[in-house]
């Protein structure tokens, strides 16, 4: 990767970092909670899990709620550098949150509190495939399945937190924080559906294609008017990478792909062949849930199921944006959708993206559906 490059947006990062504006003192408006105390920003001497929480999960899993009313949940998901693999013969240094990329999946509901942590720690080396205590289904997940196999890496970087389903100011808490520093802030789920998070330091291209983003779902405190209950949840994040060989074993980020949206890779949860190698499982007769997120940064989705119907999709995973029988399912950048489909009997389906040059970049999977339970 070259330095010189590399200098730019650091700089940008810098001069970005430490600016706030005056707080507004909470309030509320059409059931919806406003005004977050002001995010601080600190050091500490944290060399725990980078992942916290009891609704942390690892992509496709998602925890189910378990609790009635709302909840404040306290999540930490720290930034690290890990070597990864995106696809066979394919390795490059990701910059990560918690350690996957896509980083991992935050589940909540509409109208919890998040007091959120983030401690950035690319200037060391941080391992995440051994189990450990104190940490969250995230991390035993990982450690049970590492299939990017991550090596733990350093690139000193400065980086920042940008949650979609926030409703904040971003030059609080969005703020950048160098290496060594933590950042500390609270948000509420005011909206339910499914959202991207992602780093907003510039260069947002950059960041976000070196892997820092991930995806959290808000569940409706009324759920989803259907009259029946699925079977299976699964959470599908397309991404797309911009990598060229390096000079040694590693590939390294292309920045004229990245700008002429040329990607190498278009990929289902961060690997190539991951929904193959571990396809989603099913029944014949099963209601399944997909909570799929175009994390881009730059490309289109056009998700489709060959052999299935969508049954109903809520866009942006809101119950009032809800639609039914689709074949397929456009989704620009950052964009998302709720999907329910009936699986009609046994045998394989193949997710995939049908804009096919990303398909053919890898944007596919396979669903393996056994036979119809009575």
């Amino acid at each position: 990767m070259k330095v010189s490059k590399l200098i730019l947006p650091m700089v940008f990062g810098l001069l970005f970092s430490g600016l706030a504006i005056a707080q507004t003192a909470e309030y509320t408006l059409d059931g919806k909670i406003f005004g977050m105390p002001e995010a601080e920003v600190f050091t500490e001497d944290y060399d725990g899990p980078p992942v916290v929480g009891e609704y942390v999960t690892m992509l496709p899993n998602l925890k189910p709620l378990d609790y009635e009313g709302n909840k404040h949940h306290e999540v930490r998901i720290d930034i690290v550098v890990q070597e990864i693999e995106v696809a066979e013969g394919v390795r490059y240094q990701a910059w990560t949150f918690g350690g996957t990329v896509p980083g991992p999946v935050l589940h909540v509901k509409e109208g919890d509190r998040i007091t959120f942590y983030m401690k950035n720690r690319s200037d060391e080396e941080v391992t995440i495939t051994e189990p450990s205590k104190g940490g969250s289904p995230f991390m035993k997940q990982v450690a049970e399945n590492p299939y990017q196999k991550n090596k733990p890496s350093i690139m000193p970087m400065p980086h920042s937190m940008d949650f979609h389903a926030g409703t904040v100011a971003k030059d609080d808490k969005w703020r950048t924080i160098g290496p060594g520093e933590t950042i500390k802030f609270d948000w509420v789920a005011n909206y339910p559906g499914s959202y991207i998070y992602h780093c907003g330091t510039p260069s947002v291209l950059m960041h976000t294609s070196m892997g820092q983003h991930g995806m959290v779902v808000v569940t409706p405190k009324d759920g989803y008017n259907t009259g029946y209950e699925v079977d299976r949840e699964y959470v599908i994040v397309q991404s797309e990478y911009y990598l060229t060989k390096g000079p040694g074993e590693l590939y390294t980020y292309d920045f004229d792909a990245a700008f002429s949206n040329n990607p190498s890779h278009v990929v289902f949860n961060g690997h190539q062949t991951i929904l193959h190698d571990q396809p989603l499982k099913a029944n014949a007769g099963e209601r399944v849930r997909f909570h799929v997120s175009n994390n881009g940064p730059s490309g289109t989705s056009s998700f489709h199921v060959i052999g299935g119907i969508f049954d109903r999709v809520w866009l942006e995973g809101h119950p009032f944006n809800e639609m039914r029988g689709m074949q397929t399912v456009l989704l620009g950048a950052s964009n998302s959708a709720t999907i329910d489909m009936i699986i009609p009997e046994e045998g394989k389906y193949v997710l995939v993206d049908h804009e096919f040059v990303d398909a053919e970049k890898g944007a596919t999977g396979t669903l393996k559906a056994g036979p119809r339970k009575n």
